[in-house]
């Protein structure tokens, strides 16, 4: 089986936006399935895991675009894994049309967890370090970096929020593409028709949880870039984001 895998998508009317553009919300979740199908195909993915009361968990995610899908649009998702290490495993995306176009790229971090104790697992322990014969360092994705994102505490409170049923996933905690969609909702409409969001960065501090309520600081950074802390009502963040976009 080719360490890259390849998987086809649509960017159907009611996934996309007023521009008539995919949303990145459901970008990110073709991604995220995309992961769950590359690692589902090679059996290290949620079916073995479950198995073993283990679950992969998102740490951290960027998307940068180019060009996003349009209505009706057919496009690939490939991922392949670049590095697996004790305790994480670096993991990347790239969009691409059926012309063979590319679109953009992901890049993720992730953690496997015991669904019992909630505590992180060792990589290597899973089949014999298994994980690690998928790896494709030599694969190019040109894309920054992943960050730490960098805000101050000046910070203003933008949204208070309740969460509810279709925040919450599978693993039990709030979904990791629910958190880029709240913070998307800071702007309105109009200000989407007219920008377009190039690259967003999320890294995850905590896990949420249906139920808890959320306070969204937003602070402006850049001449397009802004910050997103994400927050329990209680302080305890949970995760942060920086969007660039560009008109």
């Amino acid at each position: 089986m080719d360490k890259i895998g390849r998987y086809e998508f649509r960017a159907d009317p009611f996934h996309c936006d007023c521009t008539g553009k995919l949303f990145m919300g459901h970008l990110g979740n073709h991604m995220l399935n995309a992961a769950d199908f590359h690692a589902n195909d090679r059996d290290f993915g949620i079916r073995y895991l479950q198995t073993i009361n283990k679950a992969w968990v998102l740490s951290r995610l960027a998307i940068e675009m180019e060009r996003m899908p349009e209505i009706y649009e057919r496009f690939y998702v490939e991922s392949w894994i670049e590095s697996s290490m004790r305790f994480f495993t670096n993991r990347s995306f790239r969009v691409v049309g059926m012309d063979g176009q590319v679109y953009g790229y992901g890049k993720s971090i992730w953690a496997m967890i015991d669904t019992e104790t909630r505590q992180p697992c060792n990589l290597l322990d899973i089949k014999d370090g298994e994980l690690a014969k998928w790896e494709l360092k030599e694969e190019l994705n040109p894309i920054g970096k992943l960050t730490r994102v960098m805000m101050s505490n000046e910070a203003e409170l933008a949204k208070s929020m309740e969460t509810g049923y279709h925040d919450v996933d599978i693993n039990g905690h709030i979904n990791s593409v629910k958190y880029i969609e709240h913070a998307m909702d800071l702007w309105e409409t109009d200000w989407h028709c007219e920008h377009r969001l190039k690259r967003v960065d999320v890294a995850y501090v905590a896990e949420g949880h249906r139920g808890d309520r959320l306070n969204l600081y937003r602070e402006q950074t850049g001449e397009m870039e802004f910050c997103i802390r994400i927050c329990r009502e209680n302080g305890d963040e949970l995760c942060r984001t920086k969007m660039v976009f560009e008109k």
